[in-house]
């Protein structure tokens, strides 16, 4: 009995250990931190989140906290090599090696073409095939191995016997047979920047060809419709325009369209003499908001007038000029198409000539001034403009080519006339005192001296035949 007691007793005490006195902890002490795995029914903590299906709740709880960037290069490490196309062979690279082509397309010379040695036991223990037999053949005469190989079996080879020119040789005497005027560059291949646009960019400008159309103004209103302001009056705003736009550093695109706006609430709109500035400022204003990303205040615009018009009156013309255009302020001018026509007529310089876009931006800007210029669509001003600039740079060479025919649709004889007219404003001397800000503007060094350009006095019948 003794010893079952001590049995059991032992059993017990195995069975309901005694408890053990918790340690004492100072007050201040923190708490112990629980080791993920034995949280219990906490709420895990969001591991390291991949794609992998494999993970489980259990991996994913249990490992400690790591930083953001730690958990992505682990991620990164932990995925599969993503194929890699490599465009010089034309297959996906995955990192293995590639596997042997038993079929080769490529050109072998005739001399290292080794078959199968004739084998007379063969011939003569075996019965030819039907399928083997070639069509031409008959029972007499005896069948060559070498017209009986079967071309399923025997690898593709083209012979080269009498080529003695290849492939890139050939490209390349192709290209030089013609001249550098009669081939078409292609100014939208880079496709780095997308900024560019350039697999849109065909499609952006044939739009906007058929929009210059649709918003040009009237080309005889002064006749029709003005009785209080002539050409001259025109000019003279247009010319003060430039040296508010020169005044708040706006954008060129911004006087462009300040132009354009003129010239449609002119087209059906009477004006005063008084009002004419304000409109100007007004037009102006409203290419600003559209264009310009810091537009001065109102009150700026009133005190270029030297405080001429209040500001009340600048917003009620803004108003009025907005609804007789009905909010239609996208307009296509010619600084739109000039940008890239200058880069057309440079498409083989590896340095753009900053000289020419100040020359052609200049002429560009001519126009504006003259009123009869409003009969030549903005394209047509551009490439003529374009055209100009070429010949007064390069006298000695054709100003027009190939690319920029591709690029511009017009031909050398299409821009006769308003070349014609735009070296004529080139030549004339400012009649009025006050038209001169497009001229001083251009004889700055930032804009190269392209105002002080000579200007040839004619131009040869001979540019415009093509």
């Amino acid at each position: 009995m003794s010893s079952l007691a001590k049995r059991s007793s032992s059993s017990s005490a195995s069975e309901n250990p005694p408890k053990e006195n918790p340690v004492p902890r100072p007050p201040n002490a923190a708490k112990a931190r629980v080791p993920l795995g034995d949280a219990g029914n906490r709420r895990h903590v969001l591991g390291d989140i991949t794609n992998q299906k494999t993970g489980s709740r259990n991996s994913a709880s249990s490992s400690s906290l790591v930083r953001c960037s730690n958990k992505i290069g682990q991620s990164k490490k932990s995925q599969k090599p993503a194929l890699s196309r490599n465009w010089n062979l034309g297959i996906l690279d995955s990192g293995l090696p590639p596997k042997p082509n038993p079929k080769s397309n490529s050109l072998v010379p005739y001399e290292d073409i080794k078959l199968p040695q004739r084998d007379d036991n063969l011939l003569s223990s075996s019965p030819i095939s039907s399928l083997d037999a070639s069509p031409t053949q008959s029972d007499q005469v005896s069948v060559s191995l070498d017209h009986s190989i079967s071309t399923c079996e025997s690898p593709k080879v083209e012979y080269m016997v009498d080529a003695t020119v290849s492939l890139p040789e050939y490209a390349e005497s192709s290209e030089t047979d013609l001249g550098e005027d009669d081939m078409i560059v292609n100014i939208d291949s880079n496709l780095v920047d997308p900024q560019l646009c350039g697999a849109f960019a065909s499609d952006i400008y044939e739009h906007l060809r058929s929009l210059e159309v649709k918003k040009r103004p009237a080309l005889d209103y002064m006749e029709r419709i003005q009785l209080n302001i002539n050409a001259s009056m025109r000019s003279i705003l247009i010319d003060w325009l430039v040296e508010v736009a020169e005044e708040y550093r706006l954008l060129p695109e911004t006087l462009y369209l300040a132009v354009n706006y003129v010239d449609r609430y002119l087209s059906g709109n009477a004006m005063t003499k008084q009002n004419l500035q304000l409109l100007g400022i007004s037009c102006m204003m409203i290419a600003a908001k559209y264009e310009e990303v810091f537009v001065p205040l109102v009150e700026d615009f009133c005190y270029i007038t030297d405080n001429t018009y209040l500001k009340n009156e600048l917003l009620e013309m803004e108003s009025s000029v907005l609804n007789y255009l009905k909010f239609e302020l996208t307009t296509p001018t010619a600084k739109c198409f000039l940008r890239r026509f200058v880069r057309a007529a440079q498409g083989k310089k590896e340095v753009p000539s900053l000289l020419f876009e100040c020359l052609a931006s200049y002429l560009t800007e001519l126009s504006l001034l003259d009123y009869a210029m409003l009969r030549y669509a903005p394209s047509l001003v551009a490439a003529s403009a374009v055209f100009l600039a070429q010949y007064i740079l390069h006298p000695a060479t054709r100003p027009w080519n190939a690319t920029l025919e591709h690029y511009t649709s017009y031909r050398a004889k299409h821009l006769e006339a308003c070349v014609k007219k735009l070296l004529q404003l080139c030549h004339e001397s400012p009649s009025e005192a006050d038209v001169v800000a497009v001229r001083k503007k251009y004889s700055q060094h930032k804009f190269k001296f392209a105002a002080k350009k000579f200007c040839p006095a004619s131009l040869p019948q001979e540019l415009f035949l093509c």
